[in-house]
């Protein structure tokens, strides 16, 4: 009896969990459904044309970028050959992807020249400037205050210009602010000296939130020789008024000092951390591009277009309408051709969709109609394995069997055929998702997910419903189990 209640009581935390999950993690809809970015990426090559070989690792490259972004059931195909089409479901900001993927994510480590400390501070103090003009634009931009305002940034970028000797070229005010800033960026990276220790080190990247502030950092992890590498240049600046410098695309995004504790052995651990002031968006942009690895080629946004969903609106709500109505129906078939056993079938596959869909959140994975095509077959699955548990624990109330008895005998000759039908059906799915192409997967791994799941709710959650039915006495007559016809018997 314990032990029932004890099922019973994690049933209903579970059910609890994934009403939790699914108000706070709202499932991913795809391209199809949502709709989301379309990107043509163009690959720069100096000379000669772009081969097979380099296409590939650019493709793969960005497909780990994109998966790194959180997107899943993303396109990318191959335009002529020099070029890619990359569709990002749920993405409505082509610019958040522009930036993440148009870089190369070249990482560096450069040490401080000798006796650069003045023009460093200089650099320093004039690029915190300009990322402050930047912000402060993008806000009267945003905010449409109008041009008034906007005409108080020329002195700010006239006195800059004059302290740097620089003169922009661009005709417009956020024109010269980006080129003043590639200035200083590259100035400041004058200032340092190139070491052997570079991104081919990295073998990983995080984020977290400082203890002190609201600000991010993003943590790396090198490999053994990175690690070693490492060590060896803090230990040469440790103490010092040299810098060490975090070059990412040619653009400093750290200058770090190296205390003087760390003269003998340098910084060891095979771990360091980047601390520049980031916001969450900035940490996550700089985690992905570092996790993507190096493209081996330029590429450029030659064309960016936010997509509606392909299906429509209309066709969704027909999808879903047919989807429900068909659930309906299968559940009034169990109810009365079941009875007491078909509700108990209703009620587990309430308990299915609950924790299918919350497992689709917290993954997450991203539904298209491929996806959802998956899902109703796993349901179609579940319906199925209660059905034969169903009839086995007739086939004992017809033998004259007790309720009791006969629904633990139903339920444990039934069990060697589910276990081996839900089998063979996921070594399907393995199959289709190692050699299927993206919609295939999506396809593959929701129907994955839902035979798995329904695997325990059809062995455990049907079985702990109907326990529990049966220890109220009015629900253990045999009618309630049997069709009519076959009471006299």
């Amino acid at each position: 009896m314990n032990r029932r209640q004890g099922w019973l009581f994690f049933l209903i935390f579970l059910l609890t969990f994934s009403i939790y999950l699914l108000l706070n993690y709202p499932l991913q809809l795809g391209l199809d459904l949502k709709g989301g970015s379309q990107l043509t990426l163009q690959l720069i090559k100096e000379e000669g044309r772009v081969t097979k070989d380099e296409l590939e690792a650019v493709n793969s490259v960005i497909d780990r970028r994109v998966n790194n972004l959180g997107v899943s059931e993303s396109n990318l195909q191959t335009l002529g050959s020099d070029q890619l089409i990359l569709e990002l479901p749920g993405e409505q900001n082509p610019l958040v992807a522009s930036r993440i993927l148009g870089k190369t994510a070249l990482l560096e480590f450069r040490i401080q020249k000798e006796g650069t400390s003045t023009d460093l501070q200089k650099l320093q103090f004039q690029r915190m400037n300009i990322k402050d003009l930047i912000e402060e634009y993008t806000n009267i931009k945003n905010n449409n205050k109008g041009e008034v305002l906007l005409n108080t940034f020329e002195d700010s970028i006239y006195d800059i210009e004059q302290k740097l000797n620089y003169s922009s070229n661009s005709d417009d005010l956020y024109g010269k602010l980006i080129e003043i800033k590639k200035f200083v960026d590259n100035e400041i990276t004058n200032l340092f000296i190139k070491t052997d220790l570079s991104g081919k080190d990295l073998v990983n990247a995080g984020r977290r939130q400082e203890q002190t502030n609201s600000n991010w950092e993003v943590l790396l992890t090198f490999s053994n020789a990175g690690g070693e590498k490492f060590a060896e240049i803090t230990k040469s600046i440790a103490g010092t008024n040299q810098l060490l410098a975090i070059i990412l695309d040619g653009e400093s995004i750290s200058e770090a000092s190296v205390g003087a504790q760390f003269a003998n052995t340098g910084i060891t651990g095979g771990s360091a951390t980047i601390s520049g002031n980031f916001s969450a968006e900035n940490a996550r942009e700089l985690e992905v591009q570092l996790k993507g690895g190096s493209l081996p080629l330029p590429i450029e946004i030659v064309e960016s277009n936010t997509i509606g969903a392909l299906l429509g609106s209309n066709n969704i709500f027909k999808s879903l309408y047919a989807a429900v109505s068909g659930l309906i129906f299968v559940g009034l078939f169990m109810i009365i051709n079941y009875r007491i056993l078909g509700l108990v079938s209703v009620l587990s596959l309430i308990l299915y969709g609950f924790f299918n869909l919350a497992l689709y959140s917290l993954i997450p994975v991203t539904l298209t109609l491929p996806g959802i095509s998956g899902l109703i077959l796993s349901i179609g699955m579940a319906v199925d394995a209660n059905i034969l548990i169903f009839e086995r624990i007739r086939e004992e109330l017809y033998d004259g069997n007790t309720l009791i008895r006969s629904i633990d005998s139903g339920f444990q000759r039934a069990n060697s055929s589910i276990v081996d039908g839900h089998i063979t059906t996921l070594v399907s799915c393995f199959v289709l998702f190692l050699l299927g192409t993206n919609f295939v997967k999506g396809f593959a791994a929701t129907l994955g997910i839902g035979v798995v799941i329904s695997l325990f709710t059809s062995l455990n959650c049907s079985k702990t419903i109907l326990r529990f039915f049966t220890t109220y006495q009015s629900l253990r007559q045999k009618n309630l189990y049997l069709p009519r016809e076959n009471l006299s018997n």
